[in-house]
């Protein structure tokens, strides 16, 4: 993939307000990444071949576990506008309960606890966009 392409893909993501891309093209993997409306924040290239280095974040926090965004999307506490939430501050949590949904491209993917605990803080609110690595939720142990 060259600069050209790159540009394109880049002002296509200016065009459509998106946060993030990821194109495949052969073995290679172009991400693109910005904060702000006209800034990219970061472009990575990388084989499907080589193993990819991702940043790892403690989700282990003093408090307890820190449950961080695994996609760019917009959050929902509730499968639907007038439903109960999945959870609020104080519920009880087991291993695999759903805690919310975070709607990607038409899709409504299910975030879920990692682990048991109680729910401490609901740190964003229901429909914002949030970014890959935003903090969702505080959990105590």
């Amino acid at each position: 993939m060259n600069e050209t392409d790159i540009r394109k893909y880049a002002e296509l993501m200016k065009e459509l307000g998106l946060t993030g891309l990821e194109i495949k093209d052969d073995n290679k993997v172009v991400r693109l990444e910005r904060t702000q409306p006209t800034t990219v924040k970061e472009v990575s290239v990388y084989s499907e071949n080589e193993p990819k280095q991702v940043k790892q974040t403690d989700s282990q926090t003093k408090d307890g576990i820190s449950v961080k965004s695994p996609i760019v999307g917009v959050f929902y506490v509730a499968p639907a506008e007038n439903a109960d939430p999945y959870v609020k501050v104080g519920d009880t949590v087991k291993k695999g309960q759903t805690l919310c949904i975070i709607e990607a491209m038409k899709l409504m993917n299910e975030i879920t606890a990692e682990d048991d605990g109680v729910i401490a803080e609901i740190c964003v609110t229901n429909g914002q966009v949030v970014e890959y690595g935003t903090e969702l939720f505080r959990i105590k142990k």
